[in-house]
């Protein structure tokens, strides 16, 4: 994707609407031109609405969720990401993100590493609603396509610092290097610094901080008039605190809270199978008065506020990845292209949280994974006159070796008596899982001019895709390993598996998925449009999991579908307004969703729902030095069916909403620039944000869901030079100082846990920045 050509952009300098260039259609293409719903952002948008990480977009992007910290992970680099109600909540690698996230037209294979800062961008188009043709694997939701900046033929470069709230310290800076006629380079490093802002009383350790660096390199060749090769490469390391979840509430009715509970001598926890053991006096009668806060009860004595935890166990949050790739294009005539796209990424991240944020052992999860992935892209462009076309192969290579160690008060075994009370604190459920998954893929799609103002764009592709999962999956009991509560405990017993699960398998998942528009161009101005388009997203097997099912085999999980019909306009009314425009209604099939067994947490398909919607979005430029730009969405989803899961605590039910599904959502942002003589420029701005209540479950936990409409405001004001020499910028973020919250996740009706995590206060921020 390319911001705005030199003729555009001079166009725009003397006012008037910035005229984008997209490729949503593989193809370079006016924004209004093409029939899909697209966000598009240059750079200059992006710097102007205070875009800096793609977990930002939500706030310029209607029908759009993107939060880090996944839920299930402990990792702040997790992205969770839901389009128009349709996306994935557990970011660990057996499952596959419901919105795919392309860098330089490189998909990335893992929802962790998804949360990525914008550092030397070019633009970002945010595609929504099913790319199953051009995009196809997992664009089920939608598509987020980043593009970083070429190398060009000019030295220069620019500079960043910034410090302010929380300790923050950032630097960044990116160099242009012409080498040679059509050669040139282009490096770029950054990193930043910031103390959290959850504190830990247990130890004072600061949870939600930052502590990341980037660096990227990009080779651009032309070695021939029609023939370009561009390498690049990237690596970022981030190594920080755990993720700044908070105490929410705790069940201690839940088998795993009474337990603890009850032993310690506290009220308000029964054990519901106690009537079926014996007799035991560990579990008579409780001896702590009623309404005390006694710590040594798992109890809400540990809800502190949104910006203090209580837990005792280590937390930590790393992330070290890269990659690179090599992309060959080739203008065989005027109406021929040839392009590849040769890819190879890595992985490495860790993730500890303490989920029940109490010093008792409820659920601590320690995650390590790593992830290699290869790619390679083929395709064949076609410009035929009034037909227009590509014609591609896809190919995906991936393998994960995952390692789970989860600390827990007793093994989770089937729920037996005698299991439950085998174990005691100390006990452990390890896990050690390889999965693989090969995908391939054909696709075309093409456009047939019928006349002037008549469109029309049909589009196919085929996918299968085999996943492979290994697993040794077992449980520690307690080793003799001292109790630190000195308050009477479980029995213990001698070190040894409970159960030893190892034999490899696979599984296979094919769909042919298709896409077709009519577009009618009744002035030069405005354009309207009618698509269909379905989506597909391949199941999987369940990494988590502690016992085998009867016959012997992993819990699986089938693919979802989805299929979306969408109207909508485009139209630029004046050269200073436009206003875009889409309706659609999307049927969602067997959607992945997570349900517990026992305690542990699993992927099932959940059932099927409607998604019906509208968007706006609008920009009013009457000169280059004002502008105001906004988006507007309303979502209505509805659960239709309910796929019940023998032995499954069911987690949605028909009066449901879909997770990260906002009935409402609006943004706006406005700026203006006042010049002083001939050097001097100052520019306020603000960008507002409104988000409707939603949940971030699909059972709907209201104790950690987002109850209240959410109004954000981020404002700035920049002084520069007008030749762009130098500018310097004073921000504050969530200006109204806010308090909501950002992610949740419960467990209530076994482990009896419920942890949020709230959006980081009013900060503030100052930026020196020199452009050569």
């Amino acid at each position: 994707p390319l911001p705005a050509s030199a003729q555009d952009a001079g166009e725009t300098a003397s006012g008037g609407v910035e005229q984008i260039v997209v490729t949503a259609r593989r193809r370079e293409e006016s924004l209004q031109d093409v029939p899909v719903a697209v966000s598009a952002f240059t750079s200059a948008a992006l710097d102007r609405r205070r875009i800096e990480t793609t977990t930002d977009l939500d706030m310029v992007t209607p029908s759009m969720q993107f939060t880090s910290y996944g839920q299930l992970s402990g990792n702040n680099s997790a992205a969770v990401v839901f389009i128009r109600g349709i996306g994935q909540l557990d970011p660990t690698p057996a499952v596959d993100p419901g919105v795919g996230i392309y860098i330089d037209d490189v998909y990335m294979g893992r929802a962790v590493g998804g949360a990525l800062d914008f550092g030397d961008i070019e633009s970002v188009q945010v595609l929504r609603g099913p790319q199953g043709t051009l995009f196809g694997r997992n664009t089920i939701g939608g598509a987020v396509l980043v593009a970083t900046r070429e190398p060009e033929d000019e030295f220069g470069g620019s500079a960043r610092v910034r410090i302010g709230e929380d300790n923050l310290r950032e630097v960044f800076a990116a160099l242009n290097i012409p080498l040679g006629p059509g050669l040139a380079a282009r490096v770029s490093a950054g990193g930043r610094q910031r103390d959290g802002y959850v504190t830990r009383t247990f130890d004072g350790q600061d949870l939600g901080d930052d502590n990341t660096y980037t660096l990227q390199g990009a080779l651009r060749w032309e070695a021939a008039p029609n023939f370009t090769l561009s390498l690049r490469g990237d690596y970022t390391n981030e190594d920080e605190n755990g993720s700044p979840f908070v105490f929410r509430g705790i069940n201690e009715t839940a088998p795993v809270p009474a337990i603890v509970s009850v032993a310690a001598g506290c009220p308000g926890a029964t054990i519901p199978f106690a009537p079926l053991a014996p007799p035991d006096p560990r579990f008579g009668a409780p001896n702590v008065p009623v309404g005390t806060n006694d710590p040594r009860c798992a109890n809400d004595f540990y809800d502190m506020g949104p910006f203090t935890n209580g837990g005792t166990a280590p937390v930590e949050s790393t992330f070290e990845g890269g990659g690179f790739s090599a992309r060959a294009e080739w203008e065989v005539s005027d109406n021929f292209t040839l392009r590849s796209i040769t890819a190879y990424r890595s992985i490495e991240w860790t993730g500890i949280r303490d989920a029940d944020n109490t010093p008792f052992t409820i659920l601590t999860t320690d995650y390590m994974s790593e992830s290699s992935q290869f790619s390679q892209e083929l395709q064949a462009l076609f410009d035929l006159d009034r037909l227009e076309g590509v014609v591609g192969f896809y190919y995906f290579d991936e393998e994960t070796d995952d390692t789970l160690n989860i600390p827990l008060a007793f093994p989770p075994a089937p729920p037996v008596i005698g299991s439950l009370l085998a174990g005691g604190p100390g006990s452990r459920d390890r896990q050690f899982v390889n999965l693989t998954t090969e995908s391939i893929a054909l696709f075309t799609e093409w456009t047939f001019e019928v006349n002037d103002r008549l469109s029309l764009t049909g589009g196919l592709r085929y996918t299968d895709e085999t996943k492979g999962m290994q697993a040794t999956i077992f449980n520690v009991l307690n080793a003799g390993n001292p109790d630190p509560n000195p308050l009477p405990t479980l029995a213990t017993s001698e070190a040894g598996p409970l159960f030893i699960f190892s034999r490899p398998f696979e599984d296979s998942f094919s769909s042919l998925t298709g896409s077709a528009a009519v577009q009618y161009r009744w002035t030069d101005r405005f354009m309207t449009y009618l698509s269909y388009t379905q989506g597909f997203k391949s199941g999987g097997f369940n990494q988590r999991y502690n016992a085998p099912t009867a016959d012997n085999r992993p819990v699986t999980f089938a693919e979802e579908t989805v299929d979306t019909w969408e109207i909508g306009f485009k139209a630029d009314l004046t050269d200073s307004f436009r206003l875009n425009v889409a309706a659609f209604m999307s049927d969602y099939e067997d959607i992945q969703l997570i349900y517990r067994q026992g305690v542990v947490p699993l992927l099932f398909n959940a059932g099927s729902a409607s998604i019906d919607g509208f968007e706006v979005e609008f920009t009013y430029a009457p000169n280059a030095d004002f502008i105001i730009e906004g988006g507007l969405s309303f979502l209505d989803d509805s659960i239709d069916s309910i796929t019940p899961i023998p032995g499954a605590t069911a987690t949605v039910g028909p009066n449901n909403s879909l997770p990260f599904t906002p009935e409402w959502q609006a943004n706006l942002g406005a700026s203006y620039t006042f010049h002083f003589g001939n050097d001097l420029e100052l520019t306020p701005g603000f960008n507002i944000s409104y988000t409707d209540s939603q949940f971030f479950d699909a059972g709907n936990t209201v104790l950690t869901a987002q109850n209240d409409a959410v109004t954000i405001v981020n404002g700035a004001v920049e002084l520069a030079r007008g030749d762009g020499l130098w500018s310097i910028e004073l921000a504050v973020d969530n200006l109204t100082d806010e308090l909501y919250p950002v992610q949740g996740n419960a467990s209530f009706a076994t482990l009896g846990y419920a942890e949020i995590i709230y959006a980081r206060p009013r900060t503030w921020s100052l930026q020196l920045e020199t452009e050569f």
